[in-house]
C-alpha cells in the first residue's frame, strides 16, 4: 500500500461523493471527521445525544468550513441505544463512522452499567442498522484499553486482549461483534485501536478530562499539575489528524482484506509523561514565564491505568497506508492556539 495513500483519497472523494454516517458528531474526534468530510465536498449525517458532545463543537465547524458545506450536514439528535434512531442514521449513508461511546477507564469503573449500555448494546444497534441499511463499510472506534495489562511493547493486533476495566470490556465487545458482523452477514467492518488521540475540541473540563487538554488548562491557570502514579508512565500520544486520516482511509480502500479486522492507530512513539509534560510547559513559557521552575506533583495511580503503552502501527501502513503526518511536537503546536482560546 502506497504512503500517498491519503494524498490521493483527498483528491478522489470531492470527485466522487459517498453520504457518510458519524455517530458522536458533536464529539472530540467526531466533529474533526465531519470538518474534514465537510471539506472534501461529502454528505454527512451526524447522530449524538449530547451527553459528552459539544453544541459549541458543531458550531465551530459551522464556521470554519462555511454556510454552503454545512448545508450537507443535517445533525440527528438521539441515542445509539435506540435502534429506530439507528436506522435513522445509517438509512442510505455509504460509510458509517461509528465514534460514539461513553469514555474514560474511570468513568467505567464508576458506572459499568451505562459503558456496557451504550459501548457495547449501542454498537450492537448500530451493526444491526447498518446491516440492514444495506452500508458498504463501518468503522468503528475501539482502544488501546483492549490490550490491558499484556506487558508486551510494542502493542500488535495479533496479541492477547486482557482488559482491566469495564471500558475495555466493551471495546473488546465491539471488536467481537463487528468480526462476526463480517463474517456472519458479510458487513464490511473495520475497527480501530486508538492510542492517546489529543487535539481541538477535546473536553479539558470535568473529571474524566484527558491529559493534554487538562494540563493545558491548568497550567493557563496557574493551578498545580497533577501526575498519576510516575512521570516515567509513557503513553503513544496521537494527534486527531492522524485519527482523522485513518478513519477516511479505513472507509474508502478496497482493500478487502481490511474487514472483520481491528488496527492501531497511533504513531509508533513513546513518550514519558514526564516528557509530555515538558513539551506543554514549552509551548506556555512566553505566556506564563513562572513555569521554568514549576513541576507536577505525583500521585496516585488511577484505578485501571497501565505502566506504558506503544502501539506497532505496521498492519495499517499495509492494509490501507495509514501513515501519521504529525507528531506530539507538531500537534501540539497546531493545538496549541484552540486550547488557549478554550482554557477555563
Amino acid at each position: 500500500m502506497t504512503q500517498d495513500a491519503y494524498a490521493l483519497a483527498l483528491r478522489h472523494l470531492p470527485l466522487a461523493p459517498r453520504k457518510w454516517t458519524i455517530t458522536g458528531v458533536a464529539g472530540f474526534i467526531g466533529s474533526n471527521l465531519l470538518e474534514q468530510l465537510l471539506r472534501l465536498e461529502q454528505t454527512v449525517v451526524g447522530l449524538d445525544n449530547f451527553l459528552t458532545g459539544h453544541r459549541s463543537n458543531l458550531e465551530e465547524v459551522r464556521a470554519l468550513v462555511g454556510e454552503e458545506a454545512f448545508g450537507r450536514f443535517r445533525l440527528l439528535e438521539g441515542d445509539i441505544r435506540d435502534p429506530a434512531t439507528c436506522g435513522e442514521a445509517c438509512r442510505d449513508a455509504d460509510v458509517v463512522l461509528h465514534q460514539a461511546a461513553l469514555g474514560s477507564v474511570p468513568r467505567s469503573l464508576d458506572d459499568p452499567v451505562t459503558t456496557d449500555a451504550i459501548n457495547a448494546q449501542g454498537t450492537l444497534n448500530m451493526l444491526v442498522a447498518a446491516r440492514d441499511a444495506g452500508v458498504k463499510r463501518f468503522v468503528y472506534a475501539s482502544s488501546s484499553a483492549v490490550y490491558g495489562d499484556n506487558p508486551a511493547l510494542p502493542k500488535r493486533e495479533t496479541e492477547d486482549c486482557r482488559p482491566v476495566s469495564p471500558y475495555a470490556v466493551s471495546k473488546v465487545a465491539n471488536e467481537l461483534y463487528a468480526r462476526v458482523f463480517s463474517r456472519a452477514y458479510g458487513l464490511q467492518t473495520v475497527g480501530l485501536r486508538y492510542f492517546n488521540v489529543f487535539g481541538p475540541r477535546q473536553d479539558p473540563e470535568g473529571p474524566y478530562a484527558a491529559v493534554i487538554p487538562l494540563w493545558f488548562a491548568s497550567m493557563l491557570a496557574g493551578q498545580t499539575i497533577y501526575c498519576n502514579g510516575t512521570t516515567e508512565i509513557s503513553r503513544d500520544f496521537c494527534f486527531v489528524d492522524n485519527a482523522v486520516q485513518a478513519n477516511i482511509l479505513a472507509g474508502t480502500v478496497e482493500n478487502p482484506a481490511v474487514s472483520g479486522r481491528a488496527y492501531n492507530i497511533a504513531c509508533g512513539v513513546r513518550r514519558s509523561l514526564g516528557e509530555l509534560y515538558a513539551c506543554v510547559r514549552d509551548r506556555l513559557l512566553d505566556l506564563r514565564p513562572a513555569l521554568a521552575d514549576a513541576a507536577p506533583v505525583v500521585r496516585d495511580y488511577r484505578p485501571g491505568d497501565i505502566p506504558h503503552s506503544l502501539a506497532d502501527i505496521s498492519r495499517a501502513v499495509e492494509d490501507f497506508g495509514y501513515a501519521p503526518r504529525h507528531s506530539l511536537e507538531s500537534g501540539l503546536d497546531l493545538a496549541r492556539e484552540w486550547y488557549l482560546a478554550h482554557a477555563r
